[in-house]
């Protein structure tokens, strides 16, 4: 299968991507990782994305869509992909459409995961991250430390991040509204779009997404 990922911050994204991904065998292709590997690989495409970065600029979408197409022609993804972080926009969702075109290949689905805001909200402006180790997350809803303040695994110090301030979360979700949200519409119009709702346990997400790709569960 070829699908799309698609819904706002705090929607459990990645999480969802990796458990579908292998449940489908079939990669998970996310943005971030893109970026990540280009870079420290030195590749020209991640040459060219550091010096935007480098220079506080946001990187241009060509770049971005050559990553991405460079990534899809790789052997593992011969048979299907899921993508996560891309497309970001409807130029480069019509960017995508081309390159599977000259391919001879379409899309699947466009799975949806919709959150109301302000759960969004909750579930990232609650996060504490341990200043000894990052990898030590908490929530001050979900998964509260037993000490207010404190890791639990190794008593170091938890903080919120600035990118998980309630102010931050709310830019981000209008980013998402103002640049992402309409190539929900976009797919919509190629009949793709199949809704589900991120709320509830991650294995119940995975479940409802899972049978909605099959065509036996919710969506549209």
């Amino acid at each position: 299968m070829r699908i799309v990922l698609v819904g706002p911050p705090g929607a459990g994204k990645g999480t969802q991507a990796a458990f579908l991904a292998k449940n489908l065998s079939i990669p998970h292709i996310s943005t971030g990782d893109l970026f990540r590997a280009n870079i420290s690989k030195q590749t020209d495409l991640g040459k060219l994305a550091k010096s935007y970065m480098d220079a506080g600029n946001l990187v241009p979408d060509e770049v971005t869509i050559a990553m991405a197409k460079d990534r899809m022609e790789q052997s593992d993804a011969v048979n299907g992909f899921l993508l996560d972080g891309f497309p970001r926009n409807v130029s480069q969702a019509e960017a995508l459409d081309e390159m599977l075109k000259a391919e001879s290949m379409k899309l699947d689905a466009v799975l949806d995961l919709e959150v109301p805001e302000d759960e969004v909200v909750k579930r990232i402006a609650g996060r504490r991250i341990c200043r000894n180790d990052s990898a030590h997350v908490f929530h001050v809803t979900y998964q509260a430390p037993k000490a207010a303040g404190v890791c639990d695994t190794c008593g170091g110090e938890l903080y919120q991040r600035d990118d998980d301030s309630e102010e931050t979360v709310r830019k981000r979700l209008e980013v998402y509204h103002t640049q992402t949200e309409p190539i929900i519409d976009y797919y919509k119009a190629q009949g793709l779009v199949v809704t589900i709702s991120a709320l509830g346990k991650v294995e119940d997400v995975t479940g409802k997404a899972m049978a909605a790709l099959k065509g036996d569960g919710e969506g549209e």
